[in-house]
């Protein structure tokens, strides 16, 4: 029997697992985090997991401690882990299956499980649906007929969305594609390569891989392409064009084209399709055709080869349309008229302004992995000129007011000893700030004298929502108005394939932004990437600064910034749009 291998998404999710089973058993706080922690760690490797394992080096993992490193070499040796079947003893497997509905938390998956005696993975959904039709919900300790119809509407919602396919995140797709890249640059056959379709307009999840390879000689590339060691499976294979399955289940449909059409066969299979339909009616009219293979005129019949898109746009009276653009939404006609935006570039990034540290705040969220100093370095590797550290704000729960502002006060005076020691060594300036909840009412969960102890506020919901549209824009409108807050961070709550955003009237939010100078947050973290570009758009319109922060919770999550560029750039913001796009000085008196 040939042994199994493990995916990185695999490992990830039994990690959540874990946690979820320590959260019931009511185990440490930390302990939970560890594995929640490593758990994320593992999701977002750009390697997979068995390779690492297989060179010594799952240990290395940013966030997977000792421990959890050898009950994963357990796994990985064996197949199983006898720990984590000991955490798993006592918890009907059906909870895991009802943790799958937004709004069902662990400890009410286990009570559920419990008090409806629904034990096996198979069919407790039917079986939970069951029991909430016969009002039996409504009977346990805890529930009534409100969270009863709740809890129908989220399977009902959740049978939906499964009904649609599944597409892959940006980032995913995108290490996918750069493994992919490797292989082939090591072919001196391969001149160029290029990612197609939505991967290449950095649209937030992607289908199929689509690739384009630059060669002279298609079938020798064409060979050297499918010895790539994950292929599983070969679909069609063409003079110019293959499809194959890797291991992991992903398609990529690959394509040979020559240097002399190379330009054309990139605008053509990047799309979208709406932008190309809009390209072909305007071409008929100046009596020319489009393929990928160049641009024809309808009279002579003489075809024009385009090298490069930018020959092939300008050829059509266009100035060059960036990927991130062609999406038919006026694009074609700011081309036409030479006002296309100058998009914003990752270098012109000069700080991150939303990161997680390990300074023990005792937050009832999740801590960063990462001391200040080791941030700060890099910070410095990166060519950004400042950062700042927001943990999520203490815990309500446990702690006084007075010992909340204690515990601010303490890691303000640590921020300014490290600027003391190593800001002018490392030219990196620490700015001292705290993700802050917003309480259902619109209050901040911290006190208001310990607001003066931070440069600035970062404000986000973390909880409660499914309130109503008008309900959830109160709340963010007064939480608005406090003083120092400077950025509303992942401003709709949405985690792609998670949990949809909710409702706001963003007229209302972008006005009281824009009065106050308050930047709503594009959170490059792969599963928000929030703000959606559409909104991103739309604040752009309206005068609103943004700022593109990556949420990092470990020094190799900074690297997850061009993702929320990508959002940027399909939102037409321009430098100037971006406030982390400014010096420290600038930045320091914009907020003034």
């Amino acid at each position: 029997m040939a042994k199994k291998i493990w995916e990185n998404q695999e490992v990830a999710d039994l990690l959540r697992a874990v946690a979820t089973a320590y959260e019931i058993k009511g185990a440490n706080r930390f302990r939970v985090a560890a594995y929640q922690q490593a758990a994320t760690s593992i999701e977002h490797l750009t390697s997979e997991i068995q390779d690492l394992w297989e060179s010594g080096q799952i240990a290395q993992i940013p966030g997977v401690g000792s421990s959890i490193a050898q009950h994963l070499d357990e796994l990985l040796r064996t197949g199983r882990s006898r720990h984590f079947e000991d955490v798993f003893s006592g918890i009907p497997p059906a909870v895991f299956e009802l943790l799958k509905i937004t709004g069902i938390g662990p400890k009410t998956a286990f009570r559920l499980c419990q008090g409806l005696h629904i034990k096996e993975k198979k069919n407790a959904l039917q079986k939970l649906v069951t029991a909430a039709q016969k009002g039996l919900i409504r009977q346990l300790p805890g529930f009534g007929p409100q969270s009863e119809q709740k809890i129908l509407d989220a399977i009902a919602n959740s049978r939906l969305k499964k009904k649609e396919r599944r597409r892959m995140l940006l980032a995913l797709a995108d290490n996918l594609a750069q493994e992919v890249k490797r292989y082939l640059r090591q072919s001196p056959l391969v001149l160029e390569i290029k990612v197609l379709g939505s991967l290449r307009r950095r649209c937030a999840t992607i289908g199929d891989l689509d690739m384009a390879v630059k060669t002279r000689r298609y079938h020798q590339a064409l060979e050297y392409f499918l010895q790539f060691p994950k292929i599983r499976k070969i679909l069609n294979r063409g003079e110019k064009k293959t499809s194959v399955v890797l291991s992991n289940g992903v398609q990529i449909d690959i394509r040979f084209q020559s240097p002399e059409t190379w330009g054309s066969m990139l605008q053509y299979f990047t799309g979208s399709k709406q932008h190309n339909i809009h390209l072909r009616e305007m071409a008929r009219e100046k009596g020319l055709s489009l393929s990928e293979y160049g641009i024809r005129f309808l009279k002579t019949k003489k075809l024009l080869k385009t090298k490069t898109e930018k020959l092939f746009y300008n050829t059509l009276g266009l100035d060059y349309i960036p990927p991130e653009l062609r999406e038919d939404q006026g694009e074609i006609e700011a081309a036409a008229s030479h006002q296309l935006p100058d998009l914003v570039k990752l270098t012109d990034i000069r700080g991150d302004l939303h990161l997680h540290s390990n300074f023990p705040i005792e937050t009832s969220h999740d801590l960063g992995q990462d001391s200040f100093l080791t941030m700060m370095r890099q910070t410095a590797s990166l060519g950004y000129e400042y950062l700042g550290f927001s943990e999520h704000n203490p815990a309500q729960k446990g702690h006084t007011p007075e010992d909340i502002y204690s515990l601010l006060k303490a890691k303000k005076q640590q921020i300014d000893q490290i600027n003391r020691q190593w800001s002018q060594k490392l030219n990196v300036f620490a700015l001292n700030s705290l993700e802050i909840d917003i309480k259902p009412n619109g209050e901040l969960a911290i006190p208001e004298k310990a607001l003066n102890l931070l440069d600035y506020a970062i404000v986000a919901v973390h909880s409660e929502f499914n309130l109503s549209r008008k309900k959830m824009t109160a709340r963010i409108l007064k939480a608005l108005q406090y003083p120092k807050v400077r950025i509303l961070a992942h401003p709709t709550g949405r985690k792609i394939y998670q949990r949809d955003g909710y409702e706001v009237d963003w007229e209302k939010v972008f006005a009281v932004c824009r009065e106050r100078k308050i930047a709503l947050e594009i959170n490059s973290w792969p599963e928000r990437l929030d703000l959606p570009d559409i909104l991103v758009r739309e604040a752009v319109r309206a005068g609103v600064p943004l700022v593109i922060d990556t949420d990092s919770h470990a020094v190799d999550h900074m690297q997850f910034m061009r993702y929320g560029l990508d959002v940027a750039r399909r939102g037409w913001a321009e430098k100037k749009n971006i406030i982390n796009t400014f010096s420290l000085a600038q930045l320091k008196q914009f907020w003034q």
